[in-house]
């Protein structure tokens, strides 16, 4: 499918090598977003997660994206979204972005690639897309702290394998983990995925486990009520 629809847009991936999925849209619905934020999404992809948070209400978010195939499908979900105005795409490196920005993030989001040193897809960029070889974790913490306001918030996706490094990492260069939602397939799987929060502030550390699915195709309420303002599942018939 080229093409996957929202409620209040659409996500053309004809070239990205990434497609919309559970984890990455639910990670999206979630972001730690009170409204008029200046946003970076670091790795934007297709945009899918700088759609979502226009949509929640970001004031402006800026779309920073590696590959020209990918952004070529974020620029025609950007021009034909509801929030044109409101999202900016920036095509090439997040360290040559950091260099000639001017300012700081209110939030800033990453779904980043999530292997470090493990065997390659075929696919060049798949390959591309998952794994860290272009912005390895350490570069990723240290390019934040750069980028993100003194009372801002860094939302990071990682598998759980790569929790205990990552906080390390951060804790290393003055950021706290405040929050973690352990993403649960369904109610007797393991969790594979968290969703991350880290301030420069040190807060009272909220972790908990969420439960996407109760049953094959049928998402837990928890989950429905993230979900509900994006899927088209949930969108009122009349």
């Amino acid at each position: 499918m080229s093409t996957f629809r929202f409620q209040q847009f659409s996500v053309r991936q004809q070239e990205s090598a990434m497609k919309v999925c559970t984890d990455a849209t639910l990670f999206g619905a979630m972001a730690p977003l009170a409204g008029g934020e200046r946003v970076l999404d670091i790795g934007a992809g297709s945009g899918l997660l700088s759609l979502m948070l226009a949509q929640l209400g970001a004031g402006h978010v800026t779309a920073v994206e590696l590959t020209p195939e990918a952004c070529r499908d974020a620029a025609v979900n950007f021009s034909h979204s509801p929030w044109a105005g409101r999202l900016e795409l920036v095509s090439g490196s997040i360290q040559a972005y950091a260099e000639c920005c001017q300012g700081r993030f209110d939030l800033i989001i990453c779904n980043p690639p999530f292997f470090e040193q493990h065997s390659r897809n075929s696919a060049p960029l798949r390959s591309l897309a998952r794994h860290a070889d272009q912005l390895p974790h350490d570069e990723l913490l240290r390019l934040v702290t750069r980028l993100i306001a003194p009372a801002g918030r860094f939302y990071l996706l990682i598998p759980l394998h790569g929790i205990d490094r990552v906080v390390a990492l951060a804790a290393s260069l003055g950021l706290y983990l405040v929050g973690r939602v352990d993403f649960a397939g369904h109610p007797h799987s393991r969790a594979k995925v968290a969703a991350l929060t880290f301030a420069y502030r040190a807060e009272m550390f909220v972790s908990r486990r969420l439960v996407i699915y109760n049953a094959p195709r049928v998402y837990s309420g928890e989950s429905a009520r993230y979900l509900s303002p994006f899927l088209l599942r949930f969108a009122d018939p009349t």
